[in-house]
């Protein structure tokens, strides 16, 4: 199974969470056993930044991303994928 990931790195989104959902990320691609490119996009989000933390899974972008959608995001990719 392979994920792509883009995280927002830029100074709202890191201040709003991103920083904990990239920690996240990398313990859940440990626990899991995933393949998992996660490319640290440093630019502003530019009109975004007001909706983040953003990040994007597989070319979907998602919007306000806490922990608990971040688990639920990542269960939801990683068994699709898993069934294919």
């Amino acid at each position: 199974m392979s994920l792509k990931i883009r995280i927002c790195m830029g100074s709202s989104c890191f201040r709003r969470g991103n920083r904990m959902n990239l920690e996240f990320i990398e313990q859940y691609i440990d626990d899991h056993g995933c393949s998992a490119e996660v490319e640290l996009v440093g630019s502003r989000c530019e009109e975004l930044s007001r909706k983040g933390p953003n990040l994007q899974i597989n070319g979907q972008m998602y919007h306000e991303v806490n922990l608990e959608m971040l688990s639920e995001l990542l269960v939801r990719y990683v068994e699709n994928e898993s069934d294919e």
